[in-house]
């Protein structure tokens, strides 16, 4: 009778154990990086892991940010254009709903949707999206008071990889050295928060194994400044000796034989000339820096995925790969500095980093080093890639992190999910950051609610792209829109054709025809005037509607 009972048991623990058949959901977010970046997508970088995602599932060839970083993750975490969830620009609260520096509570975020219908809900890596970094707070828009359970990361948007500003683990900030739970031999950011990521998913396995869980992996790779390990950068070494131009080039003719760019397809133009520069070593040094922050990415992401496979769940995880904005173009560090730190002393177990940017010290109390004179890669350096390799990142396309032209807007999609996947190859409809709430809706088979916390939630304002998982169209409405600096753009994603109005802050409207000229290289304006001013009209009722107002006009 006991033997029975006790199998009896066993047999309903091991029911509710695994009733949920609903999937997992690893989204794995990256930082500055473009849309050429990743093997897959036609880059000499070493990315093998999120490579056998794209070939066992489903690529995405005109997947959408939002230009830059606060506003991607505002648009990611709320299904919402990220003036509606009060981020129009940055951090800045500028006294417009619209422009208050952190997502509001008019907006619910992934984990807070996903948390109400039943998921466990986790974070590692970059947060920024509050203008409050203050350890004394107030906390009220950190990761925990958003709806994750667990969290390990950074609150603002950049900092040393291996002494990161604003490291928290849960509500409380942290250094490297006084963090109990984690003491690797060699602190690498980009490191840790893979390591964490695993922690709480085999926390999860533990103590709620009957749940599906939503792991957010919001890495900062590859922003700057551009820091690896050394035996990363190894790998790369003289890689990129043959300049910009060359890299470019093998870049394109990948893309060709990826079928995604035809073979006679323009290029947008190349920025600099490799036969002029000076500082050659240090230039391809950089590049060889950037490359082995995103192989390490890679590796990690490899790590994470070894992992979901040891607890057998590999099959029923939707992966998501994603990136922020386009290549960073910014000339962090790489002017000779005007000032430097001096009489510095160690910050000690408990001294916390407060900048994001130099003049700055190291933990053991160096100065950080800039300008061409410095080799880009250790701790005690901060340095951009530049303009140069940006380009070289986008590829093929113009302009930069900043810009709504197709260079600061393009990014990657990788999705996988072996029991919700049917297609495979390249997916070629319109999609962007806005569809990915309800596509985890969609899958996690929850509910998206009209009112959180007694207010009142604005409607999703993309669509699940699950229809694409199994080679069926999107059912999309309108258009899409984009503004950031008074940069600004609308494009066509449905029957309404294959038009993209896009335009620079304070310069007049371009207009291309993106199913023959997705690099931009054609502007039709002047001969499509009606169709501008028609486009134009939209982008403006959008724009009144979300909040948005003239670039700057708050500040006077």
């Amino acid at each position: 009778m006991f033997r029975l009972l006790c199998l009896c048991w066993l047999l309903t623990w091991s029911f509710s154990a695994h009733a949920d058949e609903r999937p997992n959901i690893i989204l794995l977010f990256s930082d500055d990086m473009g849309w050429s970046d990743i093997g897959c997508y036609g880059s000499e970088i070493q990315t093998p892991h999120l490579d056998a995602l794209a070939e066992n599932g489903l690529r995405f060839s005109q997947f959408y940010n939002f230009a830059r970083c606060c506003p991607s993750r505002a648009c990611l975490m709320s299904g919402l254009y990220p003036h509606q969830a009060g981020m129009g620009h940055m951090e800045g609260d500028y006294g417009l709903d619209a422009y208050r520096g952190g997502i509001n509570r008019r907006c619910v975020t992934l984990a807070e949707v996903l948390g109400a219908n039943g998921y466990s809900t986790y974070m590692t890596g970059k947060w920024h999206l509050t203008r409050f970094r203050d350890k004394a707070g107030p906390k009220d828009n950190w990761p925990r008071q958003r709806g994750f359970q667990r969290f390990y990361g950074t609150i603002t948007g950049a900092g040393s990889f291996f002494d990161p500003t604003t490291l928290c683990r849960e509500n409380t900030y942290i250094t490297p050295e006084n963090d109990e739970a984690y003491q690797p031999q060699q602190f690498y950011y980009t490191d840790a928060i893979t390591d964490n990521a695993i922690e709480f998913l085999k926390a999860h396995q533990q103590e709620n194994p009957q749940q599906p869980y939503f792991l957010y992996v919001a890495y900062t790779t590859a922003h700057w400044p551009m820091h690896a390990l050394q035996r990363d950068i190894d790998k790369y070494q003289g890689q990129y000796a043959s300049g910009f131009e060359q890299t470019r080039e093998k870049r394109m003719q990948r893309l060709r034989e990826l079928g995604i760019l035809d073979q006679d397809s323009v290029e947008s133009p190349i920025f600099g000339d490799w036969d002029r520069v000076e500082n050659k070593d240090w230039e391809a040094r950089l590049m060889e820096v950037y490359a082995a922050m995103i192989d390490n990415m890679d590796q990690n992401i490899g790590k994470l995925i070894a992992e979901v496979k040891r607890q057998k769940d590999f099959d029923n995880t939707l992966f998501l790969y994603l990136q922020d904005n386009g290549g960073c173009a910014e000339g962090m560090g790489r002017q000779p500095a005007k000032k430097e730190l001096v009489d510095l002393k160690p910050l000690g177990r408990d001294g916390l980093q407060t900048k994001i940017w130099p003049p700055m010290q190291t933990r053991d109390g160096r100065p950080v080093r800039v300008g061409p004179q410095t080799m880009a890669g250790a701790e005690d350096t901060y340095i951009g890639y530049g303009k140069g390799w940006a380009n070289v990142s986008n590829t093929p396309f113009r302009e930069y992190k900043h810009w709504v032209h197709e260079g600061g807007i393009s990014s990657p999609l990788i999705a996988h999910w072996p029991k919700g996947i049917t297609a495979r190859g390249w997916n070629h409809e319109v999609a962007h950051l806005i569809d990915i709430m309800p596509t985890l809706v969609d899958v996690a088979g929850a509910s998206y609610p009209d009112r959180f916390h007694d207010t009142e939630i604005p409607a999703m304002e993309g669509v699940s792209l699950r229809p694409a998982f199994n080679a069926k169209s999107l059912q999309r409405k309108g258009p899409i829109f984009w503004e950031h600096e008074g940069n600004r753009a609308v494009r066509f994603a449905s029957a309404d054709g294959d038009w993209k109005l896009v335009g620079k802050h304070k310069k007049p409207w371009e207009l291309y025809n993106m199913s023959r000229d997705r690099v931009e290289s054609n502007n039709l304006a002047a001969k499509e005037p009606e169709r501008v001013a028609a486009m134009a009209e939209l982008w403006q009722a959008w724009a009144d509607r979300v909040g948005c107002v003239e670039f700057g006009s708050w500040k006077k």
